[in-house]
């Protein structure tokens, strides 16, 4: 199944962070549902602290079951887009394994870029590899593959140029 968001806006637009805001440490590094560039998985995938959403959030569905969000994150710092998906607890409470793949998908080169992939997973929180499709059109994107069945579930945010 596939669920694409509509629309069209500006990349770096869109509300940033504020800044300055004090954090504890372990708030500030712990996974969130929004998307927190800090944590640690965030780090591991190189990340850029300073990276905010763009565009709209979209969700992957399974049958009518909401079971992952996708976002688009953007980093002035870095200059580069990151995919980020985020799978939720009632569908990890299931205790099915899956594969996700996240990137971001660019329209002018009609590829995903920053394309990362995780295989026999029940992690909840996924980001692609820094795309340096910034000057692109583009859209955070989402794949979850159940193993034992036919297709995938897919989902990709609002394009944003």
């Amino acid at each position: 199944m596939t669920l694409a968001g509509a629309g069209t806006a500006s990349a770096g637009t869109g509300p940033r962070p504020a800044p300055g805001v004090a954090q504890n440490s372990a708030a500030a590094s712990a996974p969130t549902e929004e998307g927190n560039p800090s944590s640690a998985r965030a780090s591991a995938a190189g990340v850029c602290a300073d990276a905010y959403q763009i565009g709209t959030t979209s969700y992957i569905y399974r049958g009518a079951e909401q079971i992952a969000s996708v976002k688009q994150f953007y980093s002035p710092e870095c200059n580069e887009n990151y995919g980020y998906v985020w799978v939720w607890k009632s569908f990890l409470d299931k205790k099915i394994t899956f594969d996700l793949q996240v990137g971001v998908w660019s329209y002018d080169r009609n590829a995903l870029i920053g394309v990362r992939r995780e295989f026999d997973t029940q992690n909840q929180e996924f980001w692609g590899n820094g795309a340096d499709t910034v000057d692109d059109c583009t859209s955070g994107d989402g794949t979850l593959t159940i193993l034992s069945e036919q297709g995938s579930y897919h989902s990709r945010t609002s394009k944003r140029c």
